[in-house]
C-alpha cells in the first residue's frame, strides 16, 4: 500500500516517489474506485436512460462542480500559454475555446484542458489540474507578467460556491430547446466558439460544444445566475422531455466521443523536472490519480501518451516555438499507436464484469492482446446502455487498428509491487472487436463540420 498518512505526510510528490521506489509504485492502487462527480446526484431518472438522452433526445448536464478552473490574467498571459502548448494562437478570438495541449520535453502530454479567451489579456483554463499546475509553475518560475487565481472543484472548495456555472445542453433536440428558452435560435456559431447571451438581464456565454458526439451548447456564467439559468432550462425542457444527467452517466460520455480524460501526466521521470515534482504535494492529482488493471509496468513512461496518439493532431500547430516542440514534431511520424474503441463480447462481459442492468465504469489500464502478445491498453471502459455493450476507449498498435479486428481484453487486477510486472493473477480474457474512435459516426464525420 502507498498509505503515507500514518507515516507522516511527505512534503512533495518527489519525496513520495522516492519513498515508494518510483512513480509506478506510488500510483499503483489495485481495484481503486472510479472517480465520482462531486455534488451532482449520481442519478436522476437512471443512468441508462440518462446515457440514452444525449443521443436520442435532449440532456442537461451540470458541469459546475467537477472541473478545476485557473484564471490567468496579465500582459504575458498569451505568451505564457503559447510557450507551453502546441496550440496556435493566431486569430484566437475573445469567446473562443481551445483544447489546450501542453507537452513535456519528450513530446508526451501533461494532460489537456479547455482554454477559453475571456479578454485581451484574460483566459480561463479548465479541467483536471495537471495542465493548470504545469502552466502556473512555469509562469511563476520564469518571470512572466501574469496573475493566477485558482478555483478547485467542489470536492475541495470547502463548501464554497463555484466561481462559474456550466450547464451543457446536448442531443438531437438540443437546439430546439435552446431556441425555446431564448425565444429563438442563437446566432450561428462555429464549434468551440461562443456568443454572449442574456436571460432576463442576466448575462453569460453560450459555447458551441457537446461531449458525446451530439450538437449542443455549454452555457457558462457567474454563479450568482446559476439557479435562474438552470430553472429556465428545466421549465422549458418539460415540453421536450428533457432529462437531467447524473454523475454516473456523465462520467461515461467520453467513451463514445473518443476523449481520454486523464492520461498519465508525463512529469515523473525527467530529471530536469525534479524541482517541479518537489513543488507538487503528494495529495494532488499527480500524486493520487491511480493506476490499476492488468497492464502493469515498473516504468512509468510506459503509461505516457502522445497527443498524436490521442487524436489531437488537428489542434497541433508548429507556427511558434514551445516547450517540447522538436520532440513532438518528430513523434508525428514515429508514434506506433492510435486511438480505437473496443466493443467487448456481450455474453463474456456479462459473465466476467456483471449484469447488463448494473452500472460499470473503470479507468483501469487493461492489456489488449492478440495471440498472447500485448498490442495496446485501455484507458476508459464502461457499459453504454444504448449500445447494449461494454466498451473500452483504448490505444492500440496501428497494425491492429483496422475496424473489425478481433482482440482479447485482459480483465483482472495486478496487485502491484508484491508481484512481478508480468505476473498474472486470475486474469480472464474477453473477446473484443476493434472499432473506430469516436465510436459515433456522427461525431466522426459531421459534428465539428456543423459548426
Amino acid at each position: 500500500m502507498n498509505d503515507f498518512a500514518n507515516k507522516g505526510t511527505p512534503p512533495s510528490l518527489q519525496h513520495a516517489m522516492d519513498k515508494a521506489g518510483g512513480a509506478a509504485n506510488l500510483l499503483w492502487k489495485p481495484d481503486a474506485p472510479s472517480w465520482a462527480v462531486p455534488v451532482v446526484k449520481p442519478e436522476f431518472t437512471g443512468w441508462a436512460a440518462e446515457q440514452a438522452a444525449w443521443g436520442q433526445g435532449v440532456a442537461l448536464s451540470d458541469l459546475s462542480h467537477h472541473m478545476n478552473d485557473l484564471f490567468i490574467k496579465g500582459p504575458d498571459a498569451l505568451k505564457l500559454l503559447s510557450d507551453y502548448s502546441a496550440n496556435s494562437y493566431a486569430n484566437f478570438e475573445i469567446g473562443q475555446a481551445k483544447q489546450y495541449i501542453p507537452v513535456n520535453a519528450n513530446g508526451d502530454i501533461i494532460t489537456d484542458g479547455i482554454l477559453m479567451r475571456d479578454g485581451a489579456e484574460a483566459f480561463t483554463l479548465s479541467g483536471v489540474p495537471s495542465s493548470q499546475n504545469w502552466v502556473r509553475w512555469h509562469g511563476e518560475q520564469n518571470g512572466y507578467d501574469v496573475a493566477f487565481d485558482a478555483d478547485p472543484d467542489s470536492g475541495f472548495r470547502g463548501g464554497r460556491d463555484p466561481v462559474l456555472f456550466r450547464y451543457q445542453i446536448q442531443g438531437p433536440r438540443a437546439l430546439d430547446l435552446v431556441a425555446a428558452v431564448f425565444g429563438g435560435p442563437l446566432p450561428q456559431t462555429k464549434f468551440f466558439h461562443s456568443v454572449p447571451v442574456t436571460l432576463a438581464g442576466r448575462a453569460f456565454r453560450a459555447l458551441r460544444h457537446g461531449m458525446a458526439g451530439q450538437a449542443g451548447y455549454e452555457f457558462i456564467g457567474p454563479w450568482e445566475h446559476a439557479g435562474y439559468v438552470k430553472d429556465a432550462f428545466l421549465k422549458a425542457g418539460i415540453a421536450f422531455d428533457l432529462i437531467q444527467v447524473g454523475g454516473l452517466a456523465y462520467s461515461t460520455n467520453g467513451i463514445e466521443s473518443g476523449w481520454i480524460p486523464t492520461p498519465t501526466p508525463g512529469i515523473y521521470s525527467d530529471p530536469d523536472l525534479h524541482a517541479y515534482r518537489t513543488s507538487l504535494k503528494v495529495f494532488s492529482f499527480e500524486g493520487q490519480k491511480p493506476l490499476y488493471g492488468t497492464f502493469r509496468s515498473d516504468n512509468i513512461e510506459d503509461y505516457y501518451v502522445s497527443p498524436w496518439e490521442l487524436g489531437y493532431g488537428r489542434s497541433i500547430k508548429f507556427d511558434h516555438d514551445f516547450y517540447g516542440r522538436d520532440a513532438l514534431q518528430a513523434a508525428e511520424t514515429t508514434v506506433n499507436r492510435t486511438r480505437v474503441t473496443l466493443e467487448l463480447d456481450k455474453e463474456q462481459a456479462l459473465a466476467e464484469i456483471g449484469p447488463e442492468d448494473a452500472f460499470f465504469l473503470s479507468y483501469g489500464r487493461y492489456s489488449i492482446e492478440i495471440n498472447g502478445k500485448i498490442v495496446g491498453m485501455t484507458f476508459y471502459t464502461g457499459r453504454i446502455a444504448p449500445t447494449d455493450r461494454v466498451m473500452a476507449l483504448s490505444l492500440i498498435d496501428k497494425a491492429f487498428a483496422e475496424p473489425g479486428t478481433k482482440v482479447d481484453f485482459v480483465w483482472g487486477s495486478h496487485p502491484g509491487l508484491s508481484a512481478p510486472a508480468n505476473a498474472e493473477h486470475d486474469y480472464s480474457r474477453i473477446s473484443a472487436t476493434v472499432w473506430p474512435s469516436p465510436y459515433s459516426s456522427f461525431a466522426r464525420t459531421q459534428y465539428r463540420q456543423n459548426g
